[in-house]
């Protein structure tokens, strides 16, 4: 049996793969405080509606696509004689007309996948339409870097593919309290206790009681780093801003984890897209002001790099249900204080050049952005983590 097949079965396969108290002696945990560029990876699942997000409002094609779904100019938020924001981007606006947000247009892949589960595994693990790799990019990350686990936290009770390494994986917890205190659980103990150096040499099970005691000096550390911060910020009553009040009080607190991964879902508007997309972006926007106030509270935003993605947009041509279908092309967000482009990096699709179905034409591999993310913010070489050679971007 391979060696995630046999995880995937056990009970303790999901979040962290726990353990108990006696085995917190293996000190696999740097105790000091770290400091230095912090990377927070935001999806919205589901596949949001870029072009309903940043909105070409001076464009005749938009108009005709979209009889009921386009937006009238007096509804947004505007940037320049002929694009705006989405209503719901207050927050975004301000961070565009303060130099901290680069919107990066058009981005996608070759020959894009329509689907939700196949797009997403790509974005995550940058590979290629046709192949299938098992571990994320980031998780790569970990293993180049020679990173522990704890530098890339997943805010979940799962953790994705973007965070699988083939040696090291990332951290999936909600709450440090919770993940902390089942690490001390009895049930542990004797499952643990029955364990000895024969099973060890055993590729599974040796490599299952690793993770296990990583967990454990992990889960220690996360706790009692982060609970030494508390934020004075009010966030929105919501899930999504509780992530980010997490990765807030993560960051703040000085844990050392390089890496943090979010996720807000329901963006698969085919049907009713114009209230769904509305309240979407409006949970998203609000929740990312909140995150951002934090951080800059305690000094932490310009060590802060956020980058939003989406797995894919929507169709131009809006359907019968007043929504739209599964697209290709889309923007990328990126927000922090230390950007070398701010504002647009490139021009907004073209509606009159469409691909055979109907869809948007990328223009920059998504590739080329995590390739700049690498060289430039995580300092390794992009060449040890990315499975092909991409020329990066000048932006961060």
């Amino acid at each position: 049996m391979k060696r995630r097949d046999f995880l995937k079965r056990t009970s303790l396969a999901s979040t962290a793969l726990l353990l108990p108290k006696f085995l917190s002696g293996f000190n696999l945990i740097d105790e000091a405080i770290a400091t230095g560029k912090k990377l927070v990876i935001i999806q919205l699942s589901g596949g949001n509606d870029g072009l309903n997000t940043i909105v070409p409002f001076r464009n005749d094609v938009y108009y005709q696509k979209r009889p009921s779904l386009a937006h009238q100019k007096s509804n947004l938020i505007g940037i320049t004689d002929e694009i705006g924001f989405h209503e719901s981007l207050i927050a975004h606006s301000n961070l565009y007309n303060n130099g901290e947000l680069c919107i990066i247009n058009n981005v996608g892949y070759p020959n894009p996948n329509r689907s939700h589960f196949r797009s997403t595994d790509i974005w995550h693990t940058a590979s290629d339409a046709d192949q299938y790799l098992q571990s994320g990019w980031i998780g790569r990350y970990l293993d180049a870097s020679k990173s522990k686990s704890l530098d890339a936290i997943e805010v979940d009770d799962t953790l994705s593919l973007l965070m699988k390494g083939s040696k090291t994986d990332g951290i999936a917890t909600k709450n440090p309290n919770i993940f902390y205190r089942t690490t001390q659980a009895p049930y542990f103990k004797k499952v643990v206790s029955h364990h000895d150096d024969a099973h060890l040499n055993e590729h599974n099970l040796g490599y299952l009681y690793k993770t296990m005691v990583t967990a454990s000096s992990s889960a220690k550390y996360i706790y009692e780093t982060s609970k030494t911060y508390t934020s004075k910020t009010t966030y929105p009553n919501n899930e999504f801003s509780k992530q980010l009040k997490q990765v807030a009080q993560f960051i703040n607190s000085g844990l050392q984890t390089k890496v943090y991964y979010a996720s807000l879902g329901g963006f698969d508007t085919h049907a009713n897209q114009a209230n769904k997309q509305k309240r979407l972006l409006k949970v998203y926007d609000e929740a990312m002001e909140a995150f951002i106030k934090d951080l800059k509270q305690e000094d932490s935003f310009k060590d802060t790099l956020i980058l939003t993605f989406s797995e894919f947009g929507r169709r131009v041509q809006q359907n019968a249900a007043n929504g739209t279908d599964h697209g290709t092309a889309n923007q990328v967000f990126l927000i922090g204080s230390q950007l070398k482009k701010q504002g647009f990096y490139n021009p907004m699709a073209n509606l009159s050049n469409l691909d055979s179905i109907g869809d948007l034409k990328y223009d920059i591999d998504f590739r080329e952005i995590y390739t700049s993310v690498l060289n430039n913010w995580l300092d390794i070489d992009a060449k040890k983590v990315m499975h092909k050679s991409f020329k990066g971007l000048n932006i961060v």
